[in-house]
């Protein structure tokens, strides 16, 4: 009765997977052979290094980027330390001048405060002459 029912049971089975498509039955997992398992590792190794040589060849090309930005900022700041040294020299320069020129600008200072007291003192004489003016007419006139 075992085998008579074992027989029911497979052709149950065999029944069904053709009548119903929702249903889905296990394979018995084969290993692949030797060959193939070499050849797939082998594949894999060489996509795996191809990979790692890109990486590392982006990489390096990163670093180099890096260098190459790094000497050019560098020289860049060594052409501004060559224009503020430039410029510092040149503020000295400027300031030693005008410090050569400070005792002449002290000289038209004076002189300009002694224009200005002629000046006030030739409005002063042209008012008392003004006066005498005008008093010698009087006296003429008597």
């Amino acid at each position: 009765t075992s085998s008579a029912a074992e027989k029911m049971l497979l052709n149950r089975l065999k029944t069904c997977r053709l009548e119903d498509p929702a249903i889905e039955t296990a394979e018995e997992a084969k290993e692949p052979a030797e060959a193939d398992i070499n050849e797939l590792c082998k594949d894999m190794f060489s996509k795996m290094a191809t990979y790692l040589t890109g990486e590392l060849t982006a990489t390096s090309e990163d670093y180099k980027l890096l260098e190459n930005m790094n000497k050019l900022t560098s020289l860049k700041y060594l052409e501004m330390k060559d224009i503020a040294i430039n410029i510092s020299r040149n503020l000295k320069d400027l300031n030693q001048k005008y410090a050569d020129l400070q005792p002449y600008l002290e000289q038209i200072d004076l002189i300009e405060e002694q224009v200005a007291a002629l000046e006030q003192a030739a409005y002063k004489l042209d008012a008392y002459s003004k006066k005498l003016e005008a008093k010698y007419k009087k006296l003429e006139k008597r």
